[in-house]
């Protein structure tokens, strides 16, 4: 491979940093900045009018231009034309991308962003790109011996002649440290801290702007550019990105099937960041994926399981799987490469999401809009009476086949303009998380045309409902099996079922979480369901056995009660319905209940269960020694049928 080590010119290597390309200072407090304060970026740049009056004038006029052209067609009519809105969409984007990286990151924030924008200018900006041509290589030698303290063939026995990728904050050569170890280098662009704070400043102004005299997005975009400048600052500080790749292979280093590039600490800083180069294939390949030996959909499932995790369980979530940051390797691993977009669920809020899964599957509309409220979409005095039959209408007729049916972009799409039309305000996490799992859908549907993301994420589901010990997801459990305080087992059945798909389910643990569900205060009425078919089964029983000794007595002795078999005798018992079940479940062995049985005995709600089972028995019992066999003359019907237990 070619070699690439040019010696930077004098002016870029001797240039103070923080200077930007103009060759001012005016930057220089600007480049110091670590963190984004919208304070302290106002005070740099109201003592700065020269230069922020360059740029606004350079931002301002492509603007305005674009919205004076956006208000002639609201004041003719002709924005009413769905084809209009999204032409409008489309010179939006090539805007954004000309003025610059500041202004396609807020396009990008603002298509995760369905409570602000329009549905069809959404799907426009979804599709915005931040892919910039590359900036010169003896920019990016300087800035490698700036920040690292030596030149870059120092440091590096080799690197690539050209990046081999160029994005709107940085480039990436590939390098070999003198070890012989492949590396990516990934480098920033000059001056890109002054760029972006100024831009951001000039965005902010703007959305003020917009805020109190248009009305072409809604409210809050003051809050959107914050959120906004937080994340870019923190995606230019190339040792955040590094401590966020070493915590998300911590969190998955059990996964044998996912790979995360090793941290070359020692070579990287603020502006650089060196890291293990890592060879594969993009997911998108199918061709080149099969020719490693691989099944396509196979690794699709352990990228969905590993997204779920992600959002479930750690609540630490790589918030941008694109296609070039997904590699399938050549021993059956998913690559995952830039995590300079994560983002973080709180547990209440990945409770939630789960909650809100469980209404919808019931179709509970109430409850559902009750769960937004809960994960902060809307306040507490929102009127949630008009939105319940908004979602009625949205999801009950993509529910026709089930949840694991659904076609999550459509549906996506649907409620996003619901939540355009009411007074929704879309939290940031829920927002990087439709965008990360609409990403990695559309990754899907290149391999799969008739993949479902939501069927592929159910298993996943299940098995956190059957197995987590929280009261809250106990709770949702109920909701979900029981029915009108009935146990419905075709729901236990589909669960059970669904999660003996999800990989890494350890049937012990689903059996101990199941025994623990029965045991506590969320399972009292299945308890109750399972002692009454149980009182059920026994009483049948009981009486059959009665009848068969009847009728092997003597004539004379025999009683007309005892003439009638019982009925529903060959049903199978709850407990054998539940063992058919848990037997679905791979590796699963009956000896996994029996070896809870001394535990079980030692329980007193089993030895309540036990109790009430006894004198249901015995109550049953009693009514049909009285009605069928003591008073067969007053004509009642012999008790042949179970009825309902005691």
């Amino acid at each position: 491979m070619t070699s690439l080590f040019k010696p930077a010119p004098a002016q870029e290597t001797s240039r103070p940093r923080g200077l930007n390309d103009s060759g001012t200072d005016s930057g220089v407090v600007a480049a110091d900045l670590n963190r984004y304060d919208p304070e302290a970026v106002a005070r740099l740049y109201r003592g700065r009018p020269q230069q922020f009056l360059r740029r606004l004038w350079q931002t301002l006029i492509p603007i305005g231009a674009f919205l004076l052209a956006v208000l002639m067609d609201r004041l003719t009519g002709r924005l009413g034309q769905k084809n209009r809105v999204r032409e409008w969409g489309r010179q939006l984007c090539e805007l954004l991308t000309k003025l610059g990286p500041a202004f396609v990151k807020a396009g990008q924030a603002l298509s995760t962003r369905p409570d602000l924008v329009s549905p069809v200018v959404l799907e426009e900006l979804s599709a915005l790109q931040d892919h910039l041509p590359p900036f010169s290589n003896a920019m990016a030698m300087a800035c490698i011996a700036e920040d690292l303290g030596a030149p870059a063939e120092q440091l590096f026995t080799q690197l690539s002649q050209e990046p081999v990728s160029a994005a709107s904050l940085g480039q990436v050569y590939k390098g070999a440290l003198p070890d012989g170890r492949a590396v990516a280098v990934k480098v920033q662009r000059p001056g890109l801290r002054e760029q972006i704070t100024l831009d951001l400043y000039i965005v902010r102004n703007l959305a003020l702007w917009i805020k109190r005299y248009t009305r072409l997005v809604r409210s809050d975009l003051v809050g959107l550019v914050d959120e906004l400048g937080t994340r870019v600052f923190e995606e230019m500080d190339y040792l955040h990105e590094a401590d966020n790749a070493e915590r998300f292979a911590s969190l998955h280093r059990h996964n044998q099937r996912i790979a995360v590039p090793e941290i070359h600490r020692r070579l990287t800083n603020r502006r650089v960041l060196t890291m293990e180069w890592i060879e594969g294939i993009k997911l998108t390949q199918v061709k080149e994926v099969q020719a490693l030996g691989l099944d396509p959909e196979d690794m699709i499932n352990v990228g969905v399981n590993c997204s779920l995790e992600q959002l479930l369980e750690h609540g630490y979530f790589h918030a941008d799987p694109h296609p070039g940051n997904l590699l399938a390797l050549a021993d059956g691993r998913i690559a995952y490469l830039d995590f300079g977009m994560m983002s973080e669920v709180k547990r209440s809020s990945r409770i939630g999401l789960i909650r809100a899964v469980v209404h919808l599957v019931n179709k509970d509309f109430d409850k559902l809009s009750k769960d937004f409220v809960q994960l902060g979409f809307l306040t507490q005095e929102v009127d949630l009476k008009p939105i319940v039959p908004a979602f009625s209408k949205v999801f009950s007729p993509a529910l026709t086949g089930g949840v694991s049916q659904m076609d999550f972009k459509s549906v996506t799409d649907d409620l996003s303009g619901v939540m355009y039309r009411f007074p929704f305000q879309v939290p940031p996490y829920y927002a990087l998380i439709i965008r990360s799992l609409v990403t990695l859908e559309g990754i899907a549907l290149s391999i799969n045309p008739k993949f479902k993301i939501l069927g592929a994420a159910y298993p996943y589901f299940a098995t956190r409902l059957l197995v987590d010990p929280d009261p809250d997801l106990r709770n949702s459990l109920k909701e979900m099996v029981l029915s009108e305080d009935t146990l419905r087992w075709e729901r236990l059945d589909d669960l059970v079922s669904s999660a003996a798909r999800s990989q890494g389910l350890d049937p012990e643990t689903l059996v101990d979480s199941t025994l623990n569900f029965l045991l506590s205060d969320a399972g009292s009425m299945v308890r109750s369901q399972l002692v009454g078919a149980m009182v059920n089964q026994l009483d049948v029983m009981g009486w059959q056995v009665a009848c068969r000794v009847g009728q092997r007595l003597p004539r004379r002795w025999q009683l007309h009660g005892l003439q009638s078999p019982a009925q529903g005798a060959d049903m199978p018992p709850p407990l054998w319905d539940l063992l058919v079940i848990l037997r679905k479940l791979p590796h699963f062995e009956p000896a996994m209940l029996w070896q809870s049985l001394p535990r079980l005995l030692g329980e007193p709600v089993v030895y309540g269960m036990g109790l009430q089972l006894a004198r249901g028995v015995a109550e049953r019992g009693v009514v049909r020694l009285v009605r069928d066999v003591l008073l067969p003359q007053q004509g009642l019907p012999p008790a042949g049928s179970a009825t309902a237990a005691s």
